[in-house]
């Protein structure tokens, strides 16, 4: 970093992280995020300012010899990546085993940095820092829709004893590649019925719960009083 700053430098540096920030939040903004557009300007803007400031500090005078204060100006910078932890756990959402807005505060936390990147000066690096989170926010997620998630859910099965059986709901749920996790069985023989509940895992593409096909062609089955399925 140059020790003294222009108007000019500070401006080109402020600007770069206002668009950077913009572009990123415009990206957050389309998907219905909640830390949009002017949450990674601000952020962005804040942590480009912190770094304006340290720089514009390193023409201060050091230690007198009656002070006991060390300037330390990283300092600033590393307290505002600190800091951003915070914003950054107020945007994470735990709902039962599910858990979001992870990647809206890994965004914010690389907003962060390229605001110290702009700056500090660093303008090619937060420019590149820029674009590949752009890439990653959009490309990789046209990628990340094309694999296989694994699912779970849980299904409860009560059927007829001496029509229905559970060696045949155990092959009609192998054949339709559900994996079993667990598998318990309440009998009531007086009312011959059996209740099956099992836990279920599976692979598929899509990241949306629902249930696999095997809930419909059970309900459909001889013998089958009443199905149940919680994703």
């Amino acid at each position: 970093m140059p020790v003294t700053l222009s108007w000019q430098q500070i401006a080109l540096r402020m600007a770069c992280a206002f668009f950077a920030g913009g572009l990123i939040g415009v990206n957050r903004d389309g998907k219905g995020r909640p830390a949009g557009m002017r949450t990674t300007v601000l952020v962005c803007l804040a942590a480009c300012v912190a770094m304006l400031q340290a720089n514009l500090l390193m023409n201060s005078t050091g230690k007198t010899p009656n002070s006991f204060v060390v300037l330390d100006l990283m300092r600033l910078p590393l307290g505002i990546l600190t800091g951003i932890g915070f914003i950054g756990a107020g945007a994470i959402l735990r709902r039962g085993d599910t858990v979001l807005g992870v990647t809206t505060a890994a965004t914010l936390w690389m907003a962060t940095v390229m605001g110290l990147c702009f700056g500090g000066g660093q303008l090619l690096l937060g420019g590149a820092a820029a674009a590949l989170t752009l890439v990653t926010l959009s490309g990789l997620k046209w990628l990340e829709h094309r694999m296989d998630q694994q699912h779970r859910g849980k299904l409860t099965v009560t059927f007829n004893g001496y029509i229905f059986s559970e060696d045949r709901l155990r092959h009609q749920l192998r054949a339709g590649a559900l994996h079993i996790h667990s598998w318990s069985v309440l009998a009531a023989p007086e009312a011959q019925e059996t209740t099956v509940e099992c836990e279920l895992r599976w692979q598929h593409p899509s990241r949306d719960p629902f249930p696999p096909d095997i809930v419909p062609e059970l309900q459909r089955s001889s013998g089958v009083t009443q199905v149940n399925w919680q994703g």
